[in-house]
């Protein structure tokens, strides 16, 4: 098998934890607009934005303990750690009985999935070569899509034909069973040779290394070159690299990294996508479409965002992750403009045809498939290879937290302000995409093809500027094209020039 299609492989298999997260994004629209749910728990609007987001503020807290357990435990034992915590709210909400036992539930899996998506992104960056290290980590936002499919069609099938406490039973019960399958397999495979090298395992951490690269041949001079530099970065990283939180805030070029990747993060939930996975019943009500229909048309939304992943893991180490994100979101923000007109001149009670409503379906499926080609993927995928070996996992721990704060806000407050202020809520998504596009094309370098290595001395150098369009970029340019001519790399030569 050839090196880089089995480390595709690793990372497809670990991105079993992703799946699990984009099922109960996708499951929970259903299970809440669901009439036996209704009949059993009589939720207010406050108890349904509880049951959404307590999932996201569990796997909050799941995200900051992840970070010292991915440096303690290794990452495929924070991986397992993350799978058997699902596993225990899934069932607590699979057989819940009243709506305590739900907050419970849906809080324990909230912090196994925390602990997942934290440590899943960060693990494919390490055992992926620099020219496909884009393909396996946006693996994550993929197998997501691929949650959300299964919960999309997995939903509206027991909506239609279920009319007990089966129609979101049956979908809270399947999501254990990626889980089951990830903690009774994580251990057979390979650890991060990174992580083993920072941690004195340096023989195993060479094995590893050519198994991912070259077959197992330790011999091999890519291996050879690349284990040298790994050793001399982690070596210079525990000398004078954050070895605590603290020091992400302190150390310049450590707190720009954790700058970016926060902005990141919250900039992506802030483009409105949770509003519309979790409360499409609700939005989609908001121009007369029934509860059926909405959880049918958002079946089909998952289809086309697992295509805009599928491509974007195909393209996204050609293209880029600046250019990507900064297009990615000002698309979205002309379809939250279309969107926000829609609801505004075509409200239920006005009787309006279904021209309105296919044009709202139209342009929510358009949203979906720019946010998966752009802002989904490159959320995980940027904040995993900026940061350093030493600050890798506690970097992306505040991170992911950030994404879960960001997220549970929007869970607690999209149904009540729907029912509030109606489409004037939907106002601010289209400003934030257009917000995020403007901030990222001024603070965000490119850092396509850059090895892992080398993100410290090319990108992210102490007096490389925090500015990255003008003439203050041009340092950056000098630095990059220096790494393409040492490493000929081709590809990203023609990206600095």
């Amino acid at each position: 098998m050839k090196p880089h299609t089995y480390q595709f492989l690793v990372g497809v298999f670990a991105s079993v934890g992703s799946v699990l997260y984009g099922y109960d994004l996708g499951v929970i629209a259903g299970v809440v607009g669901s009439p036996s749910y209704d009949s059993l728990f009589h939720a207010s609007a406050p108890q349904n934005g509880a049951v959404v987001s307590l999932f996201t503020g569990g796997a909050f807290f799941g995200a900051m303990f992840a970070g010292p357990a991915g440096d303690i435990l290794g990452r495929r034992l924070t991986i397992l750690v993350g799978a058997l915590l699902f596993l225990i709210g899934g069932s607590i909400q699979t057989a819940a009985q009243t709506i305590e036992y739900l907050y419970g539930g849906r809080a324990i899996a909230g912090l196994g999935v925390g602990f997942l998506t934290m440590i899943i992104p960060v693990y494919q960056s390490e055992i992926a070569h620099p020219s496909i290290r884009g393909r396996v980590t946006g693996l994550q936002q993929f197998m997501l899509g691929i949650g959300a499919f299964l919960a999309g069609w997995i939903s509206w099938g027991c909506f239609t034909n279920l009319s007990n406490s089966g129609q979101w039973r049956i979908p809270l019960g399947i999501q254990n069973l990626p889980a089951v399958i990830l903690a009774a397999l994580i251990l057979l495979f390979p650890e991060s040779p990174r992580w083993l090298v920072d941690h004195g395992r340096v023989d195993e951490g060479l094995a590893t290394l050519a198994k991912l690269h070259s077959n197992g041949d330790v011999n091999d001079p890519w291996v050879q070159s690349e284990f040298a530099l790994i050793q001399e970065t982690i070596s210079f990283e525990h000398e004078h690299e954050a070895k605590s939180y603290m020091e992400l805030f302190t150390n310049p070029s450590a707190f720009r990294r954790l700058f970016l990747a926060i902005s990141i993060q919250a900039a992506t939930q802030m483009t409105g996508v949770s509003a519309i996975q979790y409360y499409s019943v609700t939005i989609f009500g908001e121009i007369g479409i029934s509860a059926n229909d909405a959880l049918k048309y958002q079946a089909i939304n998952s289809i086309l965002a697992l295509i805009a992943q599928a491509a974007c893991m195909l393209l996204i180490d050609k293209f880029g992750r600046r250019p990507t994100l900064i297009i990615g979101n000002l698309v979205n923000c002309v379809m939250f403009v279309i969107v926000t007109i829609l609801l505004a001149l075509f409200p239920p009670d006005t009787g309006s045809g279904g021209t309105a409503g296919w044009g709202f379906i139209i342009v929510t499926w358009l949203y979906n498939i720019s946010f998966s080609f752009a802002c989904g993927p490159l959320s995980w995928i940027i904040p995993a290879e900026i940061f350093d070996t030493h600050t890798r996992s506690k970097g992306v721990s505040l991170a992911t937290m950030t994404s879960f704060a960001f997220n549970t806000l929007i869970g607690q407050v999209t149904s009540i302000a729907v029912e509030s202020v109606g489409w004037r809520f939907f106002v601010l998504f289209a400003v934030c995409n257009f917000t995020n596009a403007f901030f990222f094309y001024f603070v965000l370098p490119e850092t396509k093809r850059v090895p892992l290595e080398q993100m410290s001395s090319v990108v992210f150098a102490r007096e490389a500027p925090w500015i990255v369009v003008g003439k203050r970029a041009q340092l950056y340019r000098a630095q990059a094209a220096a790494v393409a001519v040492e490493t000929h790399d081709v590809e990203l030569k023609k990206d600095v020039v």
